[in-house]
């Protein structure tokens, strides 16, 4: 770290603390040259990750979506906005522990209907007529088929 006052390249630590939000470090450090000491802080490096659409467009995932579909899907279901909010987080948290930067709305959107799948089937019903645009009512029947039978 180069010191801001004389340009050395070599400092001490002399104390690191994180911040309130705990998403970073301060350190004190102390320019072995001058003796002079500054403040640096260091945090990690978020990478974005792009969403590649089914109409190949591009945008930044936004986990906010996620939050709001599955909002809509559960409804007036006994599921809790806590309950919520963990698979939304667990979404981006599997993607970003994959170190992905592009990742397809089909791949998200099938974690979200496994998600479902386990908590609530009719929210998992909603979220998926929704999601896979059932075209009449034998496709909407053919899905409930499916989770009876699994």
């Amino acid at each position: 770290m180069k010191c801001p006052y004389c340009g050395f390249l070599e400092s001490k630590v002399v104390d690191s603390r994180s911040t309130e939000d705990d998403m970073s470090i301060r350190r004190r450090r102390e320019c072995l040259s001058c003796g002079k000491r500054y403040t640096t802080y260091e945090k990690v490096e978020d990478l974005p990750i792009l969403v590649i659409k089914k109409d190949s467009s591009r945008e930044f995932f936004n986990k906010g979506k996620i939050i709001n579909g599955l909002i809509k899907s559960c409804e007036k279901r006994p599921i809790s906005r806590q309950q919520i909010e963990t698979i939304a987080d667990d979404i981006e948290k599997n993607i970003s522990n994959q170190m992905l930067t592009e990742v397809k709305s089909e791949y998200i959107g099938e974690m979200i209907m496994e998600a479902l799948k386990n908590m609530d089937e009719i929210a998992y019903v909603r979220f998926a007529s929704v999601y896979r645009q059932f075209k009449d009512v034998n496709t909407f029947l053919e899905e409930i088929e499916k989770l009876k039978h699994k």
